[in-house]
């Protein structure tokens, strides 16, 4: 679909509400007026009434429930990297036991899903073989599921990783790559019915960072999700098991990552739940100056916070324990009575 306008919907939570107001995904947000962007012209505020019906209607459809989740409040997706190289947390959860002690610890603190992953997609990282992945994530799935109900999503490229991590007890397929790297990862998502998340990327972990450049990145973003989002409809993914991540640091520059987070909930006009993944990356280290990924637990919160602020429903993030305390302070504060 080929679109001259797009509308960023101004979303806003408290009172007094305006009149001409509509409720968000039939949550306590309300919108009353939308940011109009166009290539080649300034943007402008404009009033609800004069948003086009297509995206107010897609603003309005309450957000499905994914893995039992309901997306009326946020919810956390715990990372858990089972790799000895992942940028923040490699090799401290390479060992079983560690592994099933950090899902443990993050389930009891407020996660709502686990996230494992077996091959870092870092800047810079390289490809490793099918068999050390599986070999990585398999054991670990199929033991958190064995002792626990929470849901398991598996972070992966590669359809014979899902397939396997599927058996083992994973219920999701989060693919950094938004479904473009392995041709037959997506009739495996749709044959067995599996909720997905589609995220966008440019070019490869190994190459993504090498100067990437676009020419309005809110809009390039959009609609490489939207037409991937079609692509997986067509194939036979139902759009209600369909969450979308912008993919913050995955061929994307400083200015671009800041774009992409002020201006977020531009993406609630994909009609889908929007995941953050901004944990403890290289953004805050960029801005705050802090070297250590393992001490950028604040900046990743204030990200979070302004995410949060402005609808998005799910974060993927490395401290949970954290991040639900902040979380649970925003809402009362802004939907408590």
């Amino acid at each position: 679909m080929t679109m001259t306008s797009y509308f960023r919907p101004i979303v806003r939570t408290g009172s007094p509400r305006s009149e001409n107001s509509i409720l968000f995904a039939e949550t306590n947000y309300w919108i009353s007026e939308a940011e109009e962007i166009k290539n080649g012209h300034k943007t402008s505020l404009i009033p609800i009434n004069d948003v086009p019906n297509w995206w107010k209607k897609r603003w309005l459809k309450k957000r499905s429930d994914i893995l039992g989740l309901e997306f009326g409040f946020p919810k956390l997706m715990g990372i858990l990297n089972v790799t000895p190289d992942s940028f923040s947390d490699g090799g401290n959860h390479i060992e079983l036991d560690a592994a099933l002690k950090q899902a443990k610890f993050m389930e009891d603190n407020g996660a709502d899903i686990i996230d494992v992953g077996g091959e870092s997609t870092r800047p810079g990282a390289l490809t490793i073989p099918i068999s050390e992945e599986i070999k990585r994530v398999e054991p670990v799935i199929n033991m958190i599921s064995v002792n626990s109900r929470i849901p398991i999503s598996v972070d992966t490229r590669k359809s014979k990783v899902a397939s396997t991590a599927h058996m083992a007890g994973a219920s999701m397929v989060n693919d950094v790559s938004g479904f473009t790297f392995d041709p037959d990862l997506l009739p495996y998502c749709s044959k067995h019915k599996l909720p997905i998340c589609v995220m966008h990327m440019r070019g490869l972990p190994e190459n993504m960072q090498n100067n990437p450049n676009y020419e309005n990145i809110l809009i390039e973003v959009f609609d490489f999700l939207e037409s991937q989002i079609s692509t997986l409809v067509q194939a036979g993914i139902s759009r209600d098991h369909i969450i979308a991540d912008v993919g913050i640091g995955f061929g994307k520059n400083l200015a671009h990552n800041l774009a992409l987070i002020k201006n977020i909930s531009l993406f609630h006009g994909l009609g889908v739940p929007l995941l953050l993944g901004v944990s403890r990356k290289s953004i805050i280290s960029n801005v705050a100056k802090v070297k250590n990924p393992s001490d950028r637990v604040h900046g990743s919160i204030s990200i979070a916070i302004s995410a949060l602020a402005q609808g998005v429903q799910l974060f993927r993030v490395h401290d949970v324990a954290e991040t639900k305390q902040a979380f649970d302070l925003w809402v009362a504060v802004n939907f408590g009575e």
